[in-house]
């Protein structure tokens, strides 16, 4: 399960880029994913309120119009580095390696981006609204499914 948690924390990387590590810094800050230094760092005070505000900063500037799209080479970048990096905080935590982990979660970021970008433009379309109602219950799914990923050990 670990492994999959791995790719999934990706994914979730892949639909909101800093929310996954803002999570998993609070996960390591409060101790519910299991890290070692230099690792640990993320979980330090400092970096938790860096990663929750720049978190925040991007769930704000996502829902403007002249947002980049998610698929354009920065944000592709951004999500596969910081799928990467998450996926390694939730495989360590789970036992496995460092490298794998951060394989399965670039992979889940990359999977996350193009999945993320193509079910929010058909959601748009299918139901005729407003794009911002759509990417504010994709913040949802996000939040949500880190927290459920980080509380499972």
């Amino acid at each position: 399960m670990t492994l999959l948690f791995a790719f999934l924390i990706g994914f979730l990387a892949g639909l909101r880029s800093l929310t996954a590590p803002a999570v998993t810094a609070w996960a390591v800050h409060l101790g519910w994913l299991k890290s070692e230094h230099p690792l640990s760092l993320i979980g330090s005070l400092p970096a938790v309120i860096i990663l929750t505000l720049a978190a925040c900063v991007e769930l704000v500037i996502d829902k403007l119009p002249n947002t980049p799209s998610r698929t354009s080479l920065p944000g592709l970048l951004a999500r596969i580095v910081t799928g990467g990096v998450t996926g390694v905080y939730v495989s360590v935590s789970g036992g496995h390696g460092a490298l794998v982990g951060a394989g399965l979660g670039a992979a889940g970021g990359v999977v996350g981006c193009f999945a993320g970008h193509e079910a929010r433009t058909r959601l748009v379309n299918a139901i005729g609204t407003r794009d911002t109602y759509v990417a504010v219950v994709e913040d949802l799914i996000t939040v949500g499914g880190c927290l459920w990923i980080v509380t499972r050990y």
